[in-house]
């Protein structure tokens, strides 16, 4: 299923955009040069948090840089970053993971890197019916709700009886490399499971080496039906999955990943190194289109989110009921039903610098991929920096982000302060064990943790 423009839209648009620059605003930036590549094809996995390109195609921010695109959906995130590798696809909303795993050989070998960040937070962790109700007599109450957030040391005593009666106890999560997966492993060790070790250089990427609990790979609309199923217990997922289950009545969202960690980077836009050379300014009008969208859906308070959310809605994105969709689009979240609760950050698409590709946050994903083994030997610090700099590509990101302002677009100040920014966030907090994460010392990082791979190979 794809959207895209007539050809005979396409030509005129092109005659017009030549004849008479006034006829698209954005093209009057000198310093932008007309897009080597006009017709594009971008991929995407049904979630809400492909949002930036829907919008950026619906509101026309493509069609005024001058650029004609074909959106479509893929079947999985494999598909996906396979199809972005032998430009079948010219670029595609992607697992943050995707681009760094890549680029280190961590499956598919390539060469992709990302001028754009998607969006913050976005993620829930979900368990069965069976399993909340025996969860739910581990938690605290307050006026008659449980106490959020939940901490997964709640789940311990129901893995343990699982043991007791021989049985595995499993969870879903979307890709090896995804946020979802680092997360799910984040909250199971931070209450003392282990989540499990991959083992690479051993030929064993089942990620299960002494795990309590068996994480697998179920695709983001699948995850509800699986559960069901009783394929597994629980499950990480983007949205509208996880409000899927309470509308279902089939499983109860237990934490956000905004509780896990506050404003935690989630997707990225994912192309190619050699596309971005061989075409800059369509890169950057495309990262411009992209912003543009990516500004319109925080903008005012959110006030754009009910038709952000009528335009996800549609078959051709993500195809979920309008109300399943909003329940966590426009500042709420459903944990039981009944239990609906104002998380406003819940999809962050352009607040707090969202869509800045931070060597910090690409750094946090490696360390991830060595804590659980992915990375199988230990690495300098360098090292860490050095591959966050050839995927996450600010200074890419920074053309597009002028441009805009010199339009006047965007204000300036509602981007990061780009004469000093390093690129680096500052020491970050709000993680639900506690620990900080300063990008600069990942090692340091890696020892703070009970649980996990330091120094040593398995």
């Amino acid at each position: 299923m794809s959207l895209v423009f007539s050809k005979q839209a396409k030509s005129l648009g092109t005659i017009l955009g030549l004849v008479i620059a006034s006829h698209w605003p954005a093209m009057a930036s000198a310093d932008v040069g007309w897009p080597e590549q006009e017709e594009l094809k971008f991929g995407f996995i049904k979630l809400t948090d492909m949002a930036p390109l829907a919008v950026a195609y619906e509101k026309g921010f493509f069609e005024d840089e001058g650029l004609y695109v074909t959106l479509e959906a893929q079947a999985n995130w494999k598909v996906l970053l396979d199809r972005v590798i032998t430009g079948e696809l010219d670029g595609a909303h992607m697992l943050a993971g995707q681009p760094l795993a890549a680029t280190i050989g961590y499956g598919t070998k390539a060469d992709i890197i990302t001028p754009f960040s998607m969006d913050l937070n976005g993620n829930g962790i979900t368990v069965s019916n069976s399993v909340w109700a025996q969860m739910k007599k581990n938690i605290p109450h307050q006026d008659g709700k449980p106490v959020h957030p939940i901490k997964a040391d709640t789940l311990k005593p129901i893995i343990a009886s699982y043991a007791d009666e021989g049985k595995a106890f499993k969870m879903g999560m979307v890709f090896p490399v995804s946020t979802h997966n680092y997360e799910l492993r984040y909250w199971l060790a931070s209450g003392g499971i282990h989540p499990g070790y991959y083992a690479p250089h051993k030929g064993d990427t089942s990620g299960q080496i002494k795990a309590e609990v068996l994480l697998s790979v179920t695709p983001p609309p699948q995850m509800p039906a699986t559960m069901e199923a009783g394929t597994i217990d629980g499950y990480c997922v983007g949205e509208p999955w996880n409000q899927q289950a309470v509308f279902k009545g089939i499983g109860v969202p237990v934490i956000t990943d905004y509780e896990i960690w506050k404003n935690n980077p989630e997707k990225v836009f994912g192309i190619t190194k050699a596309f971005a050379e061989e075409n800059p300014n369509t890169t950057t009008r495309l990262v411009k289109a992209l912003i543009r969208a990516a500004e319109w859906l925080d903008a005012n308070n959110n006030a754009n989110r009910p038709e952000a959310v009528r335009i996800l809605a549609k078959p051709d994105y993500v195809g979920a009921d309008y109300d399943v969709i909003a329940n966590s689009m426009t500042g709420t979240f459903e944990y039981e039903k009944g239990d609906k609760r104002d998380v406003p950050d819940f999809n962050v698409f352009f607040r707090y610098n969202a869509t800045y590709p931070y060597y910090s946050d690409a750094i946090w994903y490696l360390t991830q991929m060595r804590r659980w083994g992915q990375i199988s030997e230990p690495k300098s610090d360098d090292w860490y920096k050095e591959i966050a700099a050839q995927v996450y590509r600010p200074d890419l990101y920074r053309l597009a982000a002028q441009a805009l302002i010199d339009e006047g677009v965007i204000a300036a100040d509602a981007f990061p302060a780009f004469a000093t920014e390093t690129g680096f966030k500052p020491v970050q907090d709000g993680f639900i064990d506690g620990i900080s994460y300063n990008g600069l010392l990942p090692n340091d990082y890696l020892n703070k943790f009970s649980i996990g791979l330091k120094d040593e190979i398995l």
